[in-house]
This record gives C-alpha cells, sequence and structure tokens, in this order.
C-alpha cells in the first residue's frame, strides 16, 4: 500500500504549545486525534503525545473500511442495514465475549462517526462488505483504496487547520494521580528531556501491543514466532500506564491473527475478498468461505500444506479497487495472462486451479457456493490473474483497559478513575473474542469523539 503523504507531512509538531492544558491525549492515531479534534472543538486546550516520529499509529495501516449502519451512503445503494443487524453480527463475530453495552454503543454510533469524517472531508462514498457481516456496511473511499490513509488525512488537516499542539517523539512515561484523580502527565522527549503536563484530564489512544513480542507470548504462549502487521509502536504502553493509575484490564487474552499478511508482514486488506478474491491453496484448490470471520478463515488456513495460501484475484475485480494495484506495484502479486501462466507463478497445478475457477464461475451463476459464500462479485474468468501468498499474522488485541459507554475508564471493582479516558486498540470489551473487518476504525473514531465529549463534560465540573 501507498502511504506517500504520511512520510511527508506527518512527523512535524504544529500549534502553540500549551503549558497548562485542559487535557492531555496520549496517542495521535485515529482514535486520539479523533478525541483531540472533539476536544478543541468544544473549546479546550489540548496537547497530543506521540512517541513515534510521524503520527498516524495503526490507523495508516487499515485498508478495509469503516463499518456503519443505516447510512445514507447505505441507502442510496439500497443496502437493507440495520443498527440491530450490526450489533448482532459484531456479538457473534466476538463469540458474545464482547461487552454488549459497549457494542451496543458503537453500532449506535458508528453512523454519526461517518458522517463526522464526511463533514471534515472524508471521501466515504463506497459501501464494500468484510467477512462476518450480513450485508455491506464498510464505508471508504470512491475509488476503493485503502481507509485508513483517508482517515488521519482528514483528521490530521483538521488538527493542522485549529492548530493544535500536537508533539511527536515524545512518549508518556506516568499518568499523574492526585487524591485519586487526573492531574497530569509525565513525558520524555527524544533528546531524554523530562517534563510534567498538569492536567485534569487524560484520553489514552495508545493502540494495542500487537508489535510487542513478549507481551503477546505472557497472554497467548501460542503466538510465540508469529509475524505482525502492527507498526513498531504497538507495544502496549498504554495499558501499562492505565495499570499503574489503577485501571482495570479484561479480555487480554483475546488476540487475533489476520489470515492474509504477505511474508514481510503487509496486511492484504480484507476488501480483496469483499470485492470478490479467493484463496487458493498449495494444491490449487479452495478450502473455506472467505467471507468467514478472521479467526475462523486463519484456522483454515494453518491445516492447510504449508500453513499457508494464496489471495487470488482476476482482473474484472481488480478493477473494482484501486487497493489491489498497491500490491502489484509493490512486487507483492505475482500475475499471469492465463490459468496456466499463474498456476506455474504461485507454483500449483494448473489442472487443479483451472477446475477450482471453473467450479467457482459455476456456483456464481448457480448462486450456490460449495462452501457457502453468498456474496460472489466476480466469476474469477477474467485475465490477468493476480496472486499474493499469504500467512496468517498477529493483527489485533481485543484486550485492554476496561471503560463503559462513556470511554471512561474503569478500576478492578468497577467504578471509574476521574479524569482518565481511553479509546481504540486501547481497550478492551468492544470486540470480545474476535474482531470483525471494518470494526476497528469504527471503534476507534466512534468512541475517540466519545473520550473527547465524555472529558469535556468532566471538566465542566471537575474542581
Amino acid at each position: 500500500m501507498k502511504r506517500t503523504f504520511i512520510a511527508a507531512a506527518l512527523a512535524l509538531s504544529v500549534g502553540a504549545a500549551f503549558a497548562n492544558p485542559d487535557a492531555v491525549v496520549i496517542g495521535a492515531g485515529g482514535a486520539g486525534l479523533s478525541a483531540a479534534v472533539t476536544l478543541h472543538d468544544l473549546g479546550r486546550e489540548v496537547v497530543v503525545l506521540e512517541k513515534m516520529p510521524m503520527i498516524g499509529g495503526n490507523t495508516v495501516r487499515a485498508e478495509g473500511g469503516i463499518n456503519a449502519a443505516e447510512t445514507p451512503q447505505q441507502k442510496k445503494a439500497g443496502i437493507p442495514d440495520t443498527i440491530d443487524q450490526f450489533y448482532a453480527d459484531t456479538m457473534k463475530g466476538g463469540h458474545n465475549l464482547n461487552d454488549p453495552a459497549l457494542v451496543r454503543t458503537l453500532t449506535t454510533h458508528a453512523k454519526d462517526a461517518v458522517a463526522w469524517l464526511v463533514s471534515l472531508g472524508a471521501d466515504l462514498n463506497t459501501v464494500g462488505r468484510a467477512g462476518g457481516a450480513k450485508y455491506p456496511r464498510a464505508h471508504r473511499p470512491t475509488d476503493g483504496s485503502a481507509i485508513g490513509p483517508e482517515v488521519i488525512r482528514v483528521l490530521w488537516k483538521a488538527a493542522k487547520d485549529r492548530k493544535m499542539d500536537v508533539r511527536t517523539q515524545t512518549r508518556a512515561t506516568e499518568i499523574i494521580m492526585k487524591d485519586g484523580r487526573v492531574a497530569g502527565v509525565k513525558a520524555t522527549t527524544k533528546d531524554g528531556k523530562v517534563y510534567t503536563i498538569d492536567a485534569k484530564a487524560v484520553v489514552l489512544a495508545t493502540g494495542g501491543f500487537g508489535a510487542n513480542q513478549d507481551m503477546l507470548v505472557k497472554y497467548q504462549p501460542k503466538l510465540k514466532g508469529y509475524a505482525t502487521t502492527n507498526q513498531p509502536g504497538a507495544t502496549g504502553d498504554g495499558i501499562i500506564l492505565a495499570e499503574h493509575a489503577g485501571a482495570a484490564l479484561v479480555d487480554m487474552k483475546q488476540i487475533q491473527a489476520h489470515p492474509t499478511a504477505a511474508p514481510d508482514g503487509t496486511l492484504i486488506s480484507e476488501s480483496v475478498r469483499g470485492d470478490g478474491g479467493i484463496l487458493i491453496n498449495a494444491e490449487g484448490k479452495r478450502f473455506t468461505n472467505e467471507l468467514l470471520t478472521r479467526d475462523v478463515v486463519s484456522a483454515a488456513e494453518l491445516k492447510q500444506p504449508g500453513r499457508f495460501a494464496w489471495v487470488f484475484w482476476d482482473d474484472a475485480t481488480r478493477k473494482s479497487a484501486k487497493l489491489m494495484d498497491s500490491y502489484i506495484s509493490m512486487g507483492l502479486a505475482v500475475k499471469g495472462n492465463t490459468v496456466a501462466e499463474i498456476a506455474k507463478a504461485m507454483n500449483v497445478p494448473a489442472a487443479e486451479l483451472e477446475a477450482t475457477l471453473k467450479a467457482y464461475a459455476a456456483g456464481k451463476a448457480a448462486g450456490k457456493d460449495a462452501f457457502g459464500r453468498a456474496d460472489m462479485p466476480q466469476a474469477m474468468q477474467t485475465a490477468p490473474f493476480f496472486a499474493v501468498k499469504v500467512q496468517p499474522a498477529v493483527h489485533h488485541t481485543m484486550g485492554g483497559v476496561k471503560i463503559d459507554t462513556k470511554a471512561e475508564v474503569l478500576n478492578p471493582a468497577g467504578h471509574t478513575i476521574p479524569g482518565l479516558f481511553a479509546a481504540g486498540e486501547v481497550t478492551g470489551g468492544v470486540h470480545g473474542g474476535n474482531r470483525l473487518g471494518g470494526n476497528a476504525q469504527a471503534d476507534i473514531v466512534t468512541f475517540g469523539r466519545i473520550a473527547g465529549q465524555s472529558a469535556d463534560a468532566y471538566l465542566k465540573t471537575a474542581k
């Protein structure tokens, strides 16, 4: 995936510095920027701390879409989705381990998050389908390109337009507590300078721990040696900060592997399958319904010869989404002008691949797939053909800091920690035992906004 604007534009702090802001937001990904912009627009002075050299976190790596139900975009496309169905899909996808109240909040207000992003200038006019969803609800740019860079583009522009105080290469090292309430943050700059920011509210938006091998193995030993799709800064720092401040943790053992990561760890978006792509094993055969939930598809993939698969698509599928061209330009995809050519490039039996593709086309024509796949946008018959070798990799950590529906952080007794809020992958409870594709973007923006709103409400009463 191309991330051209990110490297060039996201590494600098902007705006005037506040010595004693109303609130500190820790983390400058989608959740943190959503909270910060919300707080600013409510009249609050905000400092954003980001330990990495650039903003964006894992959000800039997101490719599929942002889930929401009952949106104008769905209605225009004639998609009969409902918030209740979105809720049911999310609970089922999470094996009903999710916190129902958090899921109800997410699914009810995700449409507002999409509308808010659009109001900031986001292009979210295309609606696709991700695994585990009964209806298409993954909103993404018109050309089918990746969702994450688009979300960060508009949020970063909003931050710059507002001249917000965003400090990169600045690591939060402690949440300062006084009389049981948040009183500020200790931070360290890249050159080792340590300083304190006094503030009555803190929003944690530091992401998960998918890039922290030790932490992953601590909670799930079976993940030792797994590759990860996460950016290097996803090391669980915010979870540790919150725990030291008295926060409860939840669902820490719930860690998701994404079934389609390239050998170098590059995520091959679920939208490739949603737009028509299929999975082929080393024998040239399909082996699953590609639109089942990520945990199910990953498990099926690991049972295949060599414990890998190929994400396969044809030219008709490629033309439906710009995102696929990035995998080709990055050199991740092999190409064949005929089935025999692509089979050779994939090192699979040509006869088996030919039979697999004919069976899939016949299933599409009959409306009855051998693996129960209901949505088959393409027949996989239009040359040239493309494929990327993939394997499961750690993708999302569903566990983290325990919050309520107002994004208030809770202690082990279930009481709120005054002044402490959290949103995004640093939290647990929203996704349960498995996250559906498209729900991470919905989570970070929806709860990021709620965290900002709740922090503002708290500041109105804080002494």
